[in-house]
């Protein structure tokens, strides 16, 4: 066991898997989703609240990203979101970590770049949302 992992109490493996498997269980399903419809055909999965009012969030174009990620088109992908596509291997990371740890039946204790990394991250997430918003950076727009 490592130093900054400390054991589980005494569950059994499948209790301890199933929150992480389900997790990537029910993204999967939403890829498999956005691979087979289309959302770059407008209306195709609904009306954007915030880019009916006019303006572009931070999640704009993620449906398109994650279709062309899974057509294999990664430029386009990071033209209709760049926030998620950069992010993306953080998060393939993070799940995984979250499995193995499940697996082990080990956590891991915060560490202390925890709360720097996530301030960070929101920081980048409010600065890329009103980027993207300001017609001089409109390649960031979706």
């Amino acid at each position: 066991m490592l130093p900054a992992q400390v054991a589980l109490r005494d569950d059994t493996r499948a209790r301890r898997v199933s929150g992480p498997l389900l997790t990537i269980a029910g993204l999967g399903a939403a890829t498999i989703a956005l691979a087979l419809r289309d959302p770059h055909q407008r209306g195709s999965w609904g009306l954007c609240p915030s880019r009916a009012l006019g303006f572009d969030c931070p999640g704009c174009g993620g449906l398109r990203a994650v279709n062309d990620l899974t057509h294999g088109r990664l430029l386009d992908a990071a033209s209709s979101n760049l926030y998620l596509v950069v992010g993306l291997p953080v998060a393939v990371y993070l799940l995984g970590r979250w499995v193995l740890d499940a697996w082990r039946g080990t956590e891991r204790a915060a560490s202390p770049l925890t709360t720097p990394l996530l301030v960070t991250a929101g920081v980048v997430l409010v600065v890329f949302t009103v980027l993207r918003n300001v017609p001089a950076f409109g390649w960031l727009a979706s």
